[in-house]
């Protein structure tokens, strides 16, 4: 369903959010993001408030937020904004954070914002290092979806001529990612510049409701396909995660497992859940995984 103005959601719903934030003076609707049918700061006589929601509270985007809620307290409180509240009401569960102003960040090869957005991953794998909390295992989502096996299996006649000629080696690698991507680090699983609001220099990482178990080389390999489809080369993006600690310590059959894994993923939602941004995500991780791969014997 498209996203929901304020005026449009239904009045047992703006009366429950406005038991908590007093009287909504103006709703101010945000240019992206999609996991959400209602999302907009509110702004108030008290300050201003973020509120996100979804209509199927007991569906399956209900069981995202619900884990969103669930892990926001032991995150770093300074990359990531506090859940001030959450409720249902008529079907809908919303979720009321602290405000954080900025922009989304820039990630090309020239943004000012790169040097703060390494700031901002590394105080977060700094703050996730020792927290424990209740989310699932990536590994195990990686192994129900195993995408390289799935495309094995029916191969699309578009596929990527290498791609289509490597298929043993890819679900090789691919498997080998499920075992290397295990552990008991919070990782967020979806940054990108959309989820990443820079303001005076600072970072503060949002939408956490894909939070998953890892190893913590995860949240850095998947920035490296962000930024290769922002423009930088592979061993650009490679040189600048370098810096990461969670980076720097991942062996080189990690590195190359994660980005084997990750091309698979992209090349099979790009055909079975298709979205506008996907095939220059998809050609992002097609690049980077190739470059590693040309280092393999």
């Amino acid at each position: 369903m498209p996203r929901s103005t304020w005026e449009a959601l239904p009045a047992p719903v703006r009366a429950a959010i406005e038991r908590e934030t007093g009287d909504v003076r103006e709703a101010v609707l945000p240019s992206a993001g999609r996991n959400s049918d209602f999302s907009a700061t509110l702004h108030t006589a008290s300050g201003a408030v973020f509120c996100k929601g979804i209509a199927d509270a007991d569906g399956k985007r209900g069981r995202m937020h619900r884990h969103e809620a669930a892990v926001n307290a032991a995150l770093p409180v300074s990359v990531a904004p506090r859940l001030l509240w959450h409720i249902e009401a008529n079907g809908w569960l919303l979720l009321g954070f602290e405000h954080s102003p900025g922009r989304h960040l820039d990630l090309s090869p020239t943004s000012p914002d790169l040097a703060a957005t390494r700031d901002a991953v590394t105080a977060m794998a700094d703050g996730l290092a020792t927290v424990s909390v209740d989310a699932p295992a990536l590994a195990d989502q990686w192994a129900r979806l195993a995408a390289w096996r799935r495309l094995a299996k029916d191969v699309p006649s578009d596929l990527d001529p290498w791609a289509r000629d490597h298929l043993d080696q890819l679900t090789t690698w691919e498997a080998a990612a499920i075992d290397l991507v295990a552990g008991n680090t919070l990782a967020h699983t979806d940054l990108h510049a959309l989820n990443m609001l820079v303001h005076d220099r600072k970072v503060r990482i949002v939408d956490w409701a894909w939070s998953r178990h890892a190893n913590a080389a995860v949240d850095p390999a998947f920035l490296i396909t962000r930024l290769i489809e922002a423009g930088h080369t592979p061993a650009d993006a490679e040189a600048w995660a370098q810096e990461l600690p969670p980076w720097q310590q991942a062996p080189s059959e990690t590195r190359t497992a994660l980005a084997v894994a990750i091309w698979g993923i992209w090349e099979y939602l790009e055909r079975h859940l298709p979205l506008a941004h996907r095939a220059a995500l998809t050609a992002a991780a097609r690049e980077w995984a190739r470059f590693r791969l040309a280092d393999v014997p």
